[in-house]
């Protein structure tokens, strides 16, 4: 299904939650210079990994949410607005971290950390110009949380009728 054209690297963007109640972030990864039309250029993903930190790189995350919460993070490839069901065709990867009060910390039933396998054909591809990152705070952040996405991918050469299926089944999936 596809050759790949570089060996795995890493790309990765950080998200900042500001503090209060109930917050939400975005960022962007852009793309559009590894994927390419006319030569049937795509990203495969091959594993997403998710860092949880407080307000600077030094503060644990419990000091930004001291009380319950929780923090949700999703990586799709169409810009949806804001967080997506499990089933969206866009979503790529999500994580989901929860804290309480008595300092416990907890990932629920998600695909955390998420890896897509082993071997040439083992990977998320993806054929549209930009990645989008949505965190939400569920909870009082009592200060600032950062997100830290790291995306291990590689850039691969599709067929003509593997890049078309790709490239329909995205558009599909943005209705």
């Amino acid at each position: 299904m596809a050759t790949k054209k570089t060996a795995m690297f890493t790309l990765t963007e950080r998200v900042t939650l500001a503090a209060g109640g109930d917050t939400a972030a975005s960022a962007t990864i852009d793309i559009g210079s590894y994927v390419d039309v006319g030569d049937r250029q795509a990203i495969e993903v091959h594993s997403v990994d998710y860092i949880y930190q407080g307000a600077t790189g030094l503060l644990h995350i419990n000091a930004s949410v001291p009380n319950n919460g929780s923090l949700l993070t999703q990586l799709t490839d169409l810009n949806r607005g804001g967080m997506v069901f499990a089933n969206d065709r866009a979503l790529i990867s999500s994580a989901q971290l929860h804290l309480d009060a008595d300092g416990g910390q907890f990932s629920a039933a998600d695909l955390y950390p998420d890896q897509f396998g082993k071997g040439a054909e083992a990977g998320r591809f993806v054929v549209n110009d930009q990645l989008y990152i949505n965190c939400q705070a569920d909870g009082t952040l009592a200060a600032a949380a950062n997100v830290t996405v790291r995306v291990n991918c590689s850039i691969v050469s599709l067929s003509a009728k593997d890049f078309m299926a790709i490239a329909i089944q995205s558009t599909a999936a943005d209705n």
